[in-house]
């Protein structure tokens, strides 16, 4: 994201203790064009040892305990981040944490179907709820839109579009996963046309594949541009 987070004080990443939110922390913290904080929570921050080592390094990379499933985590961390920050708010809520637990038609469970929607879905918005009031704070230091003012970015997939998932070659169901993702588009069309007027950009992100601990390195940072707009998946 070149020229983006030079002018974005702080930036919070979900489910950084790992994957892409791993990846994510790792290019911001080692990029020329880095914000002044990175907070980077994780659901057990003494089992993610990579991000412990990422931390100690960095002074500014913080570690957030948050679990996204509990309303008394968010409120914990959002306390945590608010003392750090104090009025100067949150330029950047970078909704990432997320699962996936296989479903076809002839293996997927309600139970299944539930938790894979409170974790993609759900959360985001609950967590997003929670840091409304940074997220305002930042924006009014500013003008336009951009990570530079406030911004909220929810990590979606492409396998949650109802347009690009039609025809023939629309064989790979995943009823878990899509319809949690295709749900986070819609909260996230949402709060885009709720928050435009206080200044706070909402967007939907597709990544596509993306090599982090489990198919090797790769920059993910570079290839993203928060000034533009509302992007929709």
């Amino acid at each position: 994201m070149s020229g983006g987070f030079s002018t974005c004080r702080s930036v919070l990443i979900t489910g950084a203790n790992r994957g892409l939110g791993l990846q994510m922390v790792k290019d911001l913290a080692k990029s020329n064009e880095r914000p002044d904080r990175v907070f980077a929570t994780a659901r057990k921050p003494a089992d993610a040892k990579e991000l412990q080592d990422l931390a100690r390094s960095n002074s500014r990379v913080h570690i957030i305990t948050l679990d996204v499933n509990s309303q008394t985590s968010i409120d914990t961390a959002v306390q945590e981040v608010t003392s750090l920050v104090g009025n100067e708010g949150l330029n950047c809520l970078i909704n990432n944490a997320a699962i996936n637990i296989t479903g076809e038609l002839e293996t997927v469970t309600a139970d299944n179907m539930m938790k894979v929607f409170e974790s993609n879905a759900v959360s985001p918005l609950m967590v997003t709820k929670a840091f409304l009031p940074l997220l305002r704070a930042a924006a009014t230091r500013g003008s336009g839109m951009g990570i530079h003012r406030a911004a909220v970015v929810n990590m979606s997939s492409g396998l949650g579009s109802i347009q690009l998932n039609w025809g023939p070659d629309f064989t790979f169901m995943a009823y878990t996963y899509r319809t949690s993702k295709a749900a986070l588009n819609m909260l996230t069309r949402c709060l885009a046309r709720q928050l435009e007027a206080e200044g706070v950009l909402c967007m939907a992100l597709h990544p596509g594949w993306v090599r982090t601990d489990m198919g090797g390195p790769t920059s993910l940072i570079s290839g993203l541009d928060l000034h533009q707009g509302h992007a929709h998946v």
